[in-house]
């Protein structure tokens, strides 16, 4: 068995560019489909746009270059085939995706050419996924009448939802659309639905799929944040004060604008932080500030963090780290949520709906069980591991 190693703060990982660098033996026959893996998309945003591009990107290129994943459970990234996507946004709707994802408001940048789809971008239901500083900028469309039954002629058997902040209604009617219609649901979101535990058992007494709730970066404010902490904690200094400010020029960030819509997206990205903290003790609420704190246009799609951690060391030395980060935010986490796709498609076929749990654990901010990042990186590379 030939392993490949980085130790960091006492604790060991194993690697290679990201990846474990394993051979396993697995003891029974794992189902790996030669079919593409359906797909259908809630919300024709920035973070579509990047997942769209990236389909094709990939499945042009010889490049892994940029992904955390090449392969998982025998899937690539040209495996996925997106076959329906929904939007409330008079100005997308009726459009080719191909077309509709670099439509306005969408900000984010473009690098790849997506020819034309065949796609045609259907029209959602609004609910509440629209706020007060965003009503005058985006133009509603009536109501799907028949979303889940335009859901279910799709022919998707995933459906990942990539709603605004705060669209609480309208991820709970998606959520529950998705278990009638027995297709896999993808969170990426802070609407807690794999974290809240009514909805959580509905999904598993449906045997219908579910990874939530909060798509993680690829490396993002709160992961950077979170291996920091996690590093104050492993090699023992006591994480006494810290904050995560963030600031962007995306809808998002706009949206992000009314506080009542952020109060689940502060608790995920604080509890991702915290729950490393201190060895696992966390941290006084009065000392931590984590979450977006304002929106500044002509950043666009980026995203800058300031990131500051105050610490107490050996005989009581104070030990601080500050940090400023800036990523594009949209494709940051495209590729973390093609992960969660080919995580979904190996373990649905596999009727392995409990190991989704730790996928949540691996890709998701709020997930309904947390552990160690590295841990459950071991486990999900053993799981999936097989000779396509």
């Amino acid at each position: 068995m030939v392993f490949c190693t980085a130790h960091l703060a006492g604790s060991t990982f194993y690697l290679t560019s990201y990846q474990i660098c394993v051979n396993l033996i697995i003891a029974k026959v794992l189902k790996v489909s030669n079919q593409k893996i359906k797909v259908a998309i809630l919300g024709v945003g920035n973070c579509a746009s990047s997942f769209v591009q990236g389909i094709y990107y990939y499945s042009n290129t010889d490049t892994e270059d940029g992904l955390i994943s090449d392969v998982i459970g025998g899937y690539k990234v040209s495996d996925i085939e997106v076959v329906a996507a929904y939007d409330i946004n008079k100005s997308k709707v009726g459009k080719d995706l191909s077309d509709a994802i670099f439509l306005e408001p969408n900000n984010t940048m473009n690098f790849f050419d997506v020819p034309k789809t065949d796609v045609i971008v259907e029209p959602g239901v609004a609910k509440d996924g629209v706020g007060k500083f965003t009503e005058d900028i985006i133009e509603k469309v009536s109501d799907n009448k028949d979303f889940e039954a335009s859901l279910k002629n799709s022919g998707a058997e995933i459906l990942i939802n990539l709603l605004p902040v705060g669209s609480d209604k309208a991820v709970k009617f998606y959520a529950q659309c998705a278990i009638n219609a027995k297709v896999g649901f993808i969170n990426c979101i802070p609407v807690f639905i794999a974290r809240d535990t009514e909805w959580y058992q509905k999904f598993r007494d449906n045997k219908v799929p579910l990874i939530g709730d909060d798509i993680k970066s690829q490396v993002g404010a709160t992961i950077v944040h979170r291996v920091l902490a996690q590093l104050f904690s492993d090699r023992g200094v006591k994480l006494k004060n810290t904050y995560q400010l963030n600031v962007g020029g995306n809808m998002d960030f706009l949206n992000m604008l009314e506080e009542d819509r952020l109060e689940t997206k502060r608790i995920s990205k604080t509890s991702s932080v915290t729950s490393v903290a201190n060895k696992g003790d966390g941290i006084e609420a009065d000392n931590v500030r984590v979450g977006p704190s304002d929106y500044v246009k002509w950043l666009e799609d980026r995203k800058k963090a300031f990131i500051r951690l105050e610490g107490e060391s050996f005989g009581g030395a104070p030990l601080n780290i500050e940090v400023q980060l800036e990523v594009w935010d949209s494709p940051n986490s495209a590729g973390v949520t093609m992960d969660a796709v080919r995580y979904m498609k190996f373990f649905k076929d596999n009727d392995d709906l409990e190991s989704l749990d730790l996928v949540s654990a691996w890709l998701m901010k709020a997930p309904a069980k947390s552990q160690k990042d590295g841990d459950v990186l071991m486990k999900l590379h053993e799981l999936t591991h097989v000779d396509k």
